[in-house]
């Protein structure tokens, strides 16, 4: 890369994914508003001024940790909605989700329920921005959902949204429970609740 002057600009010293998987857990760890830049910094292995470099700010840090949380941890998610019928996609979502709220490599719920819960400093912007997100996986739930009814796998009488709303709420629940402490066999045990609600819906 050459600068203004011609000269050219120092490569990056770090690996900005092992970075940002870095940040992910500290941001899972602490939230938003808990998690210090002295405590981002020492995780990712870099010093203010190339973290400032890298991403711009913290909130831009936070926002392209989220993304890398959606696209490596989440992918469950994606995956659930190839299955072949709705009853599939919600067992495939809520079994694997009951899965990575409770791996032992990670931290216990989710990212994107325990990072923003509380609001600061940012005027709730961080809290907003998760909300924004956990939205749009519903959004692809019920896109998933209307298209079940089309084919006449869910009844005619189903709110595709309604029914979206009803898994993500059971999979956010899930979240706050396992950070509180509850076991991968008990979050197993009321998602098959959950799913024998949607097999006599």
């Amino acid at each position: 890369m050459t600068g203004a002057d011609g000269r050219r600009g120092r490569p990056r010293a770090f690996d900005v994914e092992a970075a940002l998987e870095r940040a992910v857990e500290v941001f899972w760890r602490h939230g938003y508003e808990g998690a210090s830049l002295a405590q981002l910094t020492t995780a990712m292995g870099i010093n203010r001024p190339s973290m400032y470099a890298a991403f711009g700010s913290k909130e831009e840090l936070f926002r392209r940790a989220v993304a890398h949380y959606a696209e490596v941890d989440m992918a469950y998610a994606r995956e659930a909605l190839e299955q072949p019928t709705a009853y599939d996609v919600a067992r495939a979502f809520l079994h694997a989700n009951a899965e990575a709220l409770t791996r032992p490599d990670r931290p216990a719920g989710c990212l994107s329920v325990q990072g923003g819960l509380a609001a600061g400093a940012d005027d709730g912007r961080a809290a907003a921005f998760l909300a924004q997100s956990r939205l749009r996986g519903e959004r692809a739930l019920a896109e998933r959902f209307a298209r079940a009814v089309d084919e006449g796998d869910l009844s005619a009488a189903t709110d595709p949204a309604d029914l979206a709303r009803f898994v993500m709420a059971v999979s956010e629940g899930h979240a706050v429970h396992a950070a509180a402490g509850v076991d991968r066999a008990s979050l197993q045990a009321s998602a098959d609740i959950a799913l024998r609600a949607i097999e006599h819906a």
